[in-house]
């Protein structure tokens, strides 16, 4: 267990020590520098709570990985995820939004937490449609293949494994969620709200074919005889896929504070422990061990795609989003044992004929 979070439990300890320093450079009280210091816990919390099904997802790639592109995603990823995407990205928000330059939207988020909250906020349209799209993209692929032999939901699952052979039936279907959701948003918004969605599509799309072209690449240089590290397609995969968790977790976050210090240490802890968790869902097999994991783990990402894009319309309180996330993984999780109480270990065959 310490292998595994050992360096998460540092990292913790860091960011905490930080976050004393500056509230009470901030503060110079004791109290305030305690209660600055709880929001970062509370915001850690939060993060790993909206973020476990994202590990799970990131785990069933991984585990197609080398070590050393495992490696990798712990190190390089978490540069990205911590860096890019809880300071830089807010950021880069900030100054879009407002017309300004990077070093003036630093000074905001330091020096004028409001606007700095009611510029980020503003933004929730984009990021919804955005985060959404490509969320559920990633979502239906999962149960849109015809090749899954796997059900959880058998009922449900079944049939859209047989809708796969309707070529981008997935995305006729996200497209009239889109749509619909857009009837409901003033002009202005609902113009907003479908080119972002379409952008989430799109990147998608450009993800999946860049790792298309990458295994082309890899199949051809190992058919040529030579050693393959297989890994890049799967990393850039992950990090626009933990790109897109990450909204939700950012923009929740003003619920709590709108100091961007603040809500950077606290997210950038729970991002780290759900990088973590990754690589121990990884080696200790999890997913294999647990049938239904992942399918639980995909339907919380579809759950938390319609949410995101419910949210450019009405406000969804967090704590839903993370108790349905929970809950899903949680069943899943339940199934699971229940399959393998019933059909131990020598049964697939059995288990496969019973389904």
């Amino acid at each position: 267990m310490l292998k595994n979070f050992g360096g998460s439990i540092a990292f913790t300890f860091v960011c905490l020590v930080l976050a004393a320093a500056y509230g009470w450079f901030q503060t110079g009280s004791v109290a305030a520098t305690l209660a600055m210091l709880w929001i970062v816990v509370m915001l850690s919390v939060l993060e790993i709570s909206l973020s476990f099904d994202n590990a799970v997802v990131n785990a069933s790639v991984l585990s197609d990985m080398d070590e050393v592109w495992q490696q990798r995603f712990l190190t390089w990823g978490m540069v990205i995820a911590v860096f890019g995407m809880r300071i830089i990205f807010p950021l880069a928000i900030v100054a879009i939004a407002a017309g300004i330059g990077p070093i003036e939207a630093v000074r905001i988020s330091l020096t004028e937490p409001a606007r700095y909250e009611e510029i980020v906020s503003g933004a929730h349209i984009g990021i919804a449609g955005f985060g959404g799209a490509f969320l559920a993209m990633v979502g239906l692929s999962f149960f849109f293949d015809g090749e899954k032999e796997v059900h959880w939901i058998q009922w449900l699952e079944r049939r859209l494994a047989l809708m796969s052979e309707i070529k981008a039936a997935e995305i006729a279907i996200l497209l009239l969620v889109i749509y619909g959701i857009s009837l409901l948003l003033p002009p202005e918004d609902a113009l907003t709200f479908l080119g972002a969605s379409a952008l989430g599509i799109v990147t998608f799309i450009a993800v999946e074919a860049i790792g298309t072209l990458l295994e082309m690449r890899d199949a051809a240089q190992k058919a040529a005889g030579q050693v393959v590290h297989a890994g890049l397609a799967g990393f850039l995969y992950l990090n626009v896929l933990d790109a897109s968790f990450s909204f939700d977790g950012v923009i929740g976050a003003f619920a709590l504070s709108n100091n961007m210090v603040v809500i950077a240490l606290g997210l950038s802890i729970g991002a780290m422990f759900v990088r973590s968790l990754t690589i121990l869902l990884v080696r200790q097999g999890t997913l294999a061990e647990y049938r239904y994991l992942e399918h639980g783990a995909f339907w919380a990402i579809i759950a938390l795609a319609g949410i995101m894009l419910g949210s450019a319309y009405a406000e969804i309180p967090e704590t839903i989003t993370g108790l349905i996330g929970a809950a899903l993984i949680g069943l899943s999780m339940w199934w699971s044992v229940r399959h393998k109480r019933k059909f131990p270990d020598g049964e697939i065959e059995d288990a496969l004929r019973a389904e």
